[in-house]
């Protein structure tokens, strides 16, 4: 049987690095977004840490795999 995961307002906080970000109003607007597809009134944790990090993997360099190395 798979192991699962603890919810994220059952772990330690992360450690922080650097200044904490705050989410742009384009982000909140997506937050809300997506609370209201779920049938929720107000954004909660999941959907805020769901945008950041999207934001978070569009601004990292993308990796390419090198195929011909086998």
């Amino acid at each position: 049987m798979a192991t699962r995961k603890p919810g994220p307002w059952q772990r330690p906080a992360p450690k922080r690095r650097g200044a904490a970000s705050k989410l742009t109003p384009a982000q909140v607007e997506e937050a809300r977004a997506r609370a209201t597809a779920a049938g929720r009134r107000y954004p909660n944790l999941v959907d805020n840490m769901y945008v950041a990090a999207k934001a978070r993997r569009a601004s990292e360099p993308a990796t390419q795999v090198d195929e011909d190395a086998e």
